[in-house]
């Protein structure tokens, strides 16, 4: 743990915060995710944005980010949310997890507040959005469960402008919190890290069991459309059992109609000695899936057309053909149904969908 620096007002804000409670010894406890860090005065917790400023828990980078982006919603990656449509996307620093295989780390390692160059208000990143034809905005590069209080405020903005809200996360987030967080969210990329509490601590420094509780709480509880992620690494979680018992797991739980996107693992971070995966790797996940009565799965940072696009369930017709980020084809009617047999594809659509394609425009908050 880290002691707080002084900071310049330049970057934003620091804000107190809910989730906490004052220890016995005099140290006090961040309760927003299963860390529970115990943190004395001027420390900072994992994740490195949450601290014991005066006996209290803030977070110090409210409207403060890296950069805002405008993707395709299919980079998040969300196949069945809005297909086509562009979304305004950014992040913060820090992270609460501690993957050694991360590829944002340079964002979600990031102890230099200097990094976060552009301020934005909720109120503005709303406006930016809805200017910019963007149907959602997204947290994303680093998890937006460490900057809950602003992601929430942003969300808030955004839905008085009609703008969706988009979480990219590990779902490693504590109960009281979580309700709250998805209150105001509309779609979530889960990433599913591995099936196994060997890898979770191993890799990551984390649990496997929250996140599974986050993702029985998005099925059960709420009405978020969420997808999962999973990113193969060779020796580490691509074993063919555990992809098979990972999606018996999902559809047992979740329902066959959660997709799945296994994706290919390029060295990063803490784990440049592993080899990238076999693309051949990736696309046997997927058919474990299917085979295990997945109704959708994808690949993710490799080209196949096939694996990329979305088939029907029940008469097996393309419903939405992709190349990498440019949708093709487009069988689905105004109310999501195939066009040939009428069985819903499950998901959040519009009657016809968005023509943003592979672009990636940058965007500068201070300009008009």
């Amino acid at each position: 743990m880290t002691l707080i620096k002084s900071q310049s007002k330049k970057f934003g804000s620091t804000v107190k915060t809910r989730y906490w409670h004052k220890l016995a010894d005099g140290r006090v406890q961040c309760d927003l995710c299963p860390r529970l860090c115990k943190l004395h005065e001027g420390q900072r917790g994992l994740c490195f944005v949450r601290a014991n400023q005066h006996d209290e828990i803030v977070l110090t980078t409210w409207g403060r980010s890296s950069g805002f982006v405008i993707d395709p919603i299919e980079k998040k990656p969300l196949n069945h949310f809005l297909p086509g449509t562009p979304v305004l996307s950014f992040g913060t620093a820090g992270c609460n997890l501690a993957c050694k295989f991360c590829q944002n780390w340079d964002i979600s390692k990031s102890r230099e507040m200097d990094t976060l160059m552009d301020v934005a208000k909720p109120d503005n990143i709303a406006a930016k959005a809805s200017a910019s034809g963007c149907r959602s905005v997204a947290f994303t590069y680093n998890d937006p469960v460490i900057f809950h209080e602003y992601a929430i405020d942003v969300a808030q903005a955004c839905r008085e402008q009609g703008i969706k809200t988009v979480a990219v996360t590990a779902g490693y987030v504590s109960p009281e919190p979580r309700v709250e967080f998805y209150r105001y969210m509309d779609a979530a990329n889960v990433d599913l890290k591995a099936f196994t509490e060997t890898f979770y601590h191993k890799i990551t420094g984390a649990h496997l069991q929250p996140v599974l509780e986050t993702l029985l709480y998005l099925k059960h509880e709420t009405q978020v459309w969420f997808e999962l992620t999973i990113l193969l690494i060779p020796g580490e979680n691509d074993g063919e059992a555990e992809i098979a018992a990972m999606s018996q797991w999902v559809l047992e739980n979740l329902g066959p109609d959660v997709p799945m996107h296994f994706s290919v693992f390029h060295p990063d971070w803490k784990m440049q000695n592993k080899p990238s995966t076999p693309h051949r790797t990736v696309q046997k996940a997927r058919q474990i899936a299917l085979d295990n009565g997945i109704n959708h799965a994808y690949v993710g940072n490799m080209h196949d057309k096939n694996a990329d696009s979305t088939w029907c369930k029940q008469c097996g017709e393309l419903l939405i053909g992709r190349d990498w980020y440019q949708l093709s084809e487009w069988h689905l009617d105004a109310e999501g149904r195939c066009k040939r047999c009428g069985a819903i594809c499950a998901g959040v659509f519009e009657p016809l969908p968005g023509e943003w394609g592979p672009k990636r425009r940058l965007i500068n908050m201070e300009e008009g």
